[in-house]
């Protein structure tokens, strides 16, 4: 049994939705491409052969109508003359369908819609005809924020059967999806320009020239960054061993700090320093003999302490006790005068 899928690029899938939301009405038109079916055949020896069919449809483009009911009259019959003047220079083969989108509205097919199927695989000769169906929606009451529904509808004996859509993208796709995916419509006058000019951009490999040029670049950014960051992974190391020597440092600096003030004796107040030192001051002070009391003499003159002149005469030699002591005459030629 065949299990059809369609194949829809990501490109032209947003054209659709681009064309359809610049667009005042509902739009339709033609879906050309390319249908495929595969036989693959498992052979193993557990069992006997299966067979497996894969029937593809995969949509290169879209041909819109300029106004609707364009492709068919009211009772659903097809125009001809407007088919043919929408294809152009695209062959009556490359048709694979028609395409239909439409606001607001559920995901099934109307009757008109229906027959209008059945008259274009009858006219076309193509029992294989898909119809695609689009209705986008609003999300929000502002219209911020839209919802576009994509289906898509083959039939089988009269009965229509909703197929399973997907979009080829890159970053969806397995490394050997691509394979399996045709190339797009191209005309004539293309491929003659590509021939013409193709060596100029192309080499002979199929590849760009620059895309050489770049590739050398790459891998020379790569060896540079590579180095870059073995430079960055030592200086890392060598800050880790500093840092690790650092500590050690702290760490017996610290230990050597806690032992010395274990050893050390308990320091002296300062208030007892101050003390200590105030009492050496006045000690000093009083030995001096200019804080001293002393004796004065009439005149005003201090005469000799008597401890001091004791021991200045227990020092000198002894004298004549006998001998005299000299008088003393007042200063300034006045005498004392006796009392009566």
């Amino acid at each position: 049994m065949a299990e059809p899928t369609v194949r829809v690029s990501g490109t032209v899938l947003a054209s659709l939705m681009f064309q359809h939301l610049n667009s005042d009405s509902d739009v339709e038109g033609l879906v050309l491409g390319e249908g495929r079916i595969e036989e693959q055949v498992t052979i193993s020896d557990s069992q006997a052969d299966h067979i497996h069919i894969e029937e593809t449809y995969n949509v290169q483009k879209h041909i819109a109508c300029h106004r609707l009911n364009t492709l068919y009259s009211s009772t659903g019959d097809l125009n001809m003359e407007a088919v043919q003047k929408m294809l152009v220079d695209n062959k009556r083969e490359s048709v694979i369908g028609w395409y239909r989108q439409r606001r607001n509205t559920e995901q099934q097919m109307t009757l008109r819609e229906k027959l209008i199927h059945e008259n274009l695989k009858n006219v076309l000769s193509n029992p294989h005809m898909i119809f695609l169906l689009l209705t986008p929606s609003k999300v929000t009451p502002s219209g911020s924020t839209h919802r576009m529904e994509y289906s898509a509808f083959i039939s089988r004996s009269r009965r229509f059967v909703n197929v399973p859509i997907l979009i080829t993208n890159l970053g969806l796709l397995e490394q050997l999806a691509y394979w399996k995916v045709s190339t797009s419509c191209s005309a004539a006058g293309y491929s003659l320009t590509m021939k013409k000019h193709g060596s100029r951009f192309f080499s002979s490999d199929g590849l760009l020239k620059e895309v050489k040029e770049v590739n050398s670049m790459n891998e020379s950014l790569q060896v540079e960054l590579q180095k870059s960051c073995r430079d960055v992974e030592e200086s890392e190391r060598l800050v880790e061993a500093l840092q690790a020597e650092v500590s050690s440092l702290r760490r017996r600096l610290k230990e050597k700090q806690q032992k010395e003030a274990t050893e050390e004796p308990e320091p002296v107040r300062s208030s007892d320093q101050r003390n200590v030192r105030l009492q050496e001051s006045v000690s000093s002070l009083s030995c001096c003999p200019l804080f001293c009391s002393q004796t004065l003499n009439l005149q005003g003159f201090p005469l000799p302490d008597v401890s001091t002149a004791t021991q200045v005469n227990a020092d000198s030699p002894p004298a004549n006790r006998n001998r005299k002591r000299p008088r003393e005459e007042p200063m300034g030629g006045d005498r004392k005068r006796r009392r009566s």
